[in-house]
Parts: structure tokens; sequence; C-alpha cells
């Protein structure tokens, strides 16, 4: 514990910022909060240069990758918001989750599966990066769990919990404890997304049934 606490005592400024801008990006889209955007731009754009300075190239272009959603991910959110401010008001709730079918969900991760084989096999041949396979997976899944969090869709919390327990594994056995603390907060930060993500889906639900009998004799 000593050695947590003298860890994120001794950070650098622009790191200790990339890392809070990071979990708060985490709570405002646990929230639904539009604002997450913003935070994820700030903490991407530190973590690329952090990473690049570090020689970390690898990750300094897939912060790249996120900065390129944070963009995304805000136009995403708003253009829905815009979509229902301009229309009759069907519910309170301008923040509408979606849900995926299972099937299309087992598709995704086969595919992203057998990407990440392949991903992986080029790093154990070409590269002397540790657990091939495994970073590979952690990085073809958040890529596309990132895209699913622009597309507000509620499964995409459990491809975090994953992906962040797998990643405490990595960062564990490569003796980057702080790191691995950071990683249980981002796992407890999923499940609290997910929880939070589906009752918003349950309320939509409800006041959508509600609102059928009077849209039909409209």
């Amino acid at each position: 514990m000593l050695e947590i606490l003298d860890y994120f005592s001794s950070l650098a400024l622009l790191e200790l910022i990339a890392m809070v801008t990071a979990l708060i990006y985490v709570v405002l889209a646990a929230k639904g909060n539009i604002y997450c955007w913003p935070a994820a731009l700030i903490s991407t754009l530190l973590y690329t240069f952090i990473f690049y300075d570090f020689y970390l190239w690898m990750d300094s272009l897939l912060q790249v990758y996120y900065m390129g959603m944070a963009f995304y991910g805000w136009y995403c959110w708003r253009q829905a918001k815009n979509d229902q401010l301009t229309t009759k008001p069907i519910t309170k709730y301008i923040f509408s989750i979606q849900q995926w079918a299972m099937k299309t969900h087992v598709i995704s991760i086969v595919l992203l599966a057998i990407a990440s084989v392949l991903v992986g096999w080029l790093m154990e041949k070409y590269t002397p990066t540790d657990f091939p396979y495994l970073d590979s997976a952690t990085t073809v899944f958040a890529i596309f769990s990132t895209y699913l969090i622009t597309q507000k869709v509620l499964e995409n919390w459990l491809y975090w919990v994953v992906i962040d327990l797998l990643s405490i594994y990595i960062y564990v056995q490569k003796g980057l404890s702080p790191t691995a603390v950071l990683f249980v907060l981002y796992v407890i930060l999923a499940v609290y997304g997910y929880i939070k993500w589906t009752k918003i889906l349950k309320n939509q639900s409800v006041l959508s049934a509600a609102r059928k009998p009077e849209l039909a004799c409209e």
C-alpha cells in the first residue's frame, strides 16, 4: 500500500491529470453525461504524448484512435440529443440506451477473437513484447468497446469488465501494481456503468410503453 501511495504522490503533473481525467471520463460515461467526451479528449491527448515520450509508440497510436473516438462520441451523443429536441418530446430521457442482439455479440466476439490471434501472432513473431496474444486481445476488444460506447450500447460495460480484468493480470505480472489498482477502479466503474445504463434502459421501456396509447390517438 505504501508503494502505491508513494507512486501516486510522485506522479508527474501531466500523468496525474491524464489519470484523473480518464477516471472522470468513465464516471461521466456511466452517468450518460455527454461531457465524458471532453474528459476523454484531454486524457487521451496527454497519454498520447506520455506514451510517445516513453517509446510506447503502439500505445501512443492507440491513444490517437481514442482521441478520434472522443470527437466521434461527442458527435453521436450530441446528434441524438438534437434529434430528440427537434421532434415531439416522447420522453424526459434524452440519453437513450440500445441493446444489441445476442447473435450480433457472438459474431462480433468471434471476429474480434480471430483478429486478436492474428495480431498476437504478428507481435509474437516480430516484436519482443510480453503476453502478445493477451495484450492483442485487450487492445482489439478495447477498440471495439470504445465504439460501442459512442453508440450507447448497454453491453459495452460487460466487455470492459473482462478487458480490465485481463489488463489487471498483465500489470500484476509485470509488477505494475499502481496501474493494476487503477484498473481495479475501472472494473468497479464498469459494473456501476452497466447497472446505471440498465436502469436507464428500463425507464425508457416503461415510458415508451406508456406513450403508445397516446401516439395511437394522435
